[in-house]
């Protein structure tokens, strides 16, 4: 349980990291408002014509009598509404990533250097374009592991008393999960990591990922929220990945040092 509180804390260190480094922070914030936008939109759209795509995905109900038709149909309405919130929240980290990667990119590499004892910081050799695929593929990805855990969630949440319990509480912590791997890949990615090992290295400490995650999704929920906490996420995830790889940190990433050996 202490790992829930160390990944918490990572969250922390990486918003005061870009709080004390107002350069970094304002470029950081660009790929969100890009994004922001263009998911705000989606959602306008879903708001306003989620209910007529109900409407014709359920053509069985057009006879049922009211109070039943329109009951049946608002709850579909919302339903629909909510997965595509969830699904907002499980990709909006991906797309801004993708979007900013060479921002966030030069972030995690000045987090990095900061923190690092001997003042420097790993640096991929691949031109832009190839980690811009590589980025690009890993997100899709790890996209269609969430929207098969997404589609499981939708499912079960018919369930009586679980799917309005359980379930939201499960989806949580798996977009938690996912949000982490997404943030953690910018520095991992630059030390030659690629997605599997990232996602064993991410199995293995859990609950450091969730105390990380999780709460980063919850905030995420609010809208603009994400937007402005991003940069210190990337620069929080920064230091997780260090913790994971066992790499030695001073200054704001400081923690006990791991003796973990890992090899991509």
């Amino acid at each position: 349980m202490r790992d829930l509180g160390v990944g918490f804390g990572y969250l922390l260190k990486g918003q005061r990291w870009v709080a004390r480094h107002g350069r970094s922070y304002g470029f950081g914030l660009l790929p969100g408002l890009i994004t922001l936008v263009l998911y705000a939109a989606a959602l306008v759209a879903l708001a306003v014509w989620g209910a007529d795509a109900v409407t014709w995905a359920t053509p069985f109900a057009d006879d049922w009598s009211s109070p039943w038709q329109g009951l049946f149909r608002g709850f579909l309405t919302a339903v629909l509404f909510a997965l595509g919130l969830l699904l907002a929240v499980l990709t909006f980290t991906a797309v801004t990533l993708l979007v900013g990667q060479p921002f966030y990119e030069n972030l995690s590499e000045r987090v990095d250097a900061d923190v690092s004892p001997d003042g420097t910081a790993p640096r991929s050799e691949l031109p832009l374009w190839r980690e811009l695929w590589i980025s690009a593929r890993d997100s899709l990805r790890v996209l269609v592991r969430a929207g098969l855990w997404g589609i499981l969630l939708f499912a079960l949440g018919f369930l009586p008393f679980v799917g309005q319990t359980v379930v939201p509480v499960i989806g949580f912590f798996v977009t938690g999960f996912f949000l982490t791997e997404e943030l953690a890949a910018v520095a991992m990615q630059r030390r030659g990591v690629d997605l599997r090992a990232r996602l064993t290295l991410l199995r293995s400490r859990k609950t450091l990922v969730w105390g990380f995650g999780t709460p980063l999704g919850l905030a995420f929920l609010v809208p603009f929220v994400a937007v402005f906490l991003m940069p210190g996420a990337v620069a929080g995830a920064t230091l997780l990945a260090r913790d994971l790889l066992g790499e030695e940190s001073g200054g704001d990433g400081a923690e006990a040092p791991r003796t973990q050996d890992v090899t991509p």
